[in-house]
């Protein structure tokens, strides 16, 4: 029984080999490894939680789950857009934590081949620390996300102590 466990975890990584689900935060487009993702929920009623940092709005009950969302343009320090239809919460799951990520919209799944993956540019800015790799597509690039960086250890902790009060 183990065995087949194994073998359907294995094939079902192998299957998502390659793939990007990708967004926008204004013109620019993003990809998380679709492994990563949970799930793509429309805006919700945010509860703001005291003393977190700006760029985590607060949190969300997702069918009895309390999940905590993050502003992505808030991270990357953008300017604030006011949340419309089009914006959406892509549910993520980082470090033993489901995180919801509010971004302007979500575009397509993309299957992006090795080849078409190149590191960063060696740039030495906050902004940049957040991107794994970028995806070559067409004549288009897209900044693939390393989500386990969206968070760090004081952060992740922070949100685990408002998720066990909850």
């Amino acid at each position: 029984m183990s065995q087949y466990l194994v073998s359907d975890e294995a094939e079902a990584e192998d299957t998502q080999k390659g793939k990007y689900l990708t967004f926008q935060l204004e013109q620019v487009f993003y990809g998380i490894e679709i492994k990563n993702v949970t799930e793509i929920i429309g805006i919700q009623n945010i509860t703001e939680v005291p003393e977190m940092p700006d760029f985590i709005r607060g949190i969300i009950n997702l069918r009895g789950n309390i999940i905590p969302v993050m502003d992505v343009r808030l991270r990357f320090k953008k300017d604030f857009r006011e949340y419309n239809d089009r914006t959406c919460i892509i549910v993520i799951d980082i470090m033993d934590i489901s995180i919801g990520l509010i971004v302007d919209s979500v575009s397509e799944v993309l299957t992006i081949p090795e080849e078409g993956i190149n590191p960063p540019p060696e740039v030495h800015n906050i902004s940049s620390r957040y991107i794994k790799a970028i995806g070559k597509v067409d004549q288009n690039v897209k900044l693939i996300l390393d989500c386990e960086k969206l968070l760090n250890d004081v952060e992740v902790e922070d949100l685990s102590a408002v998720m066990m009060s909850n």
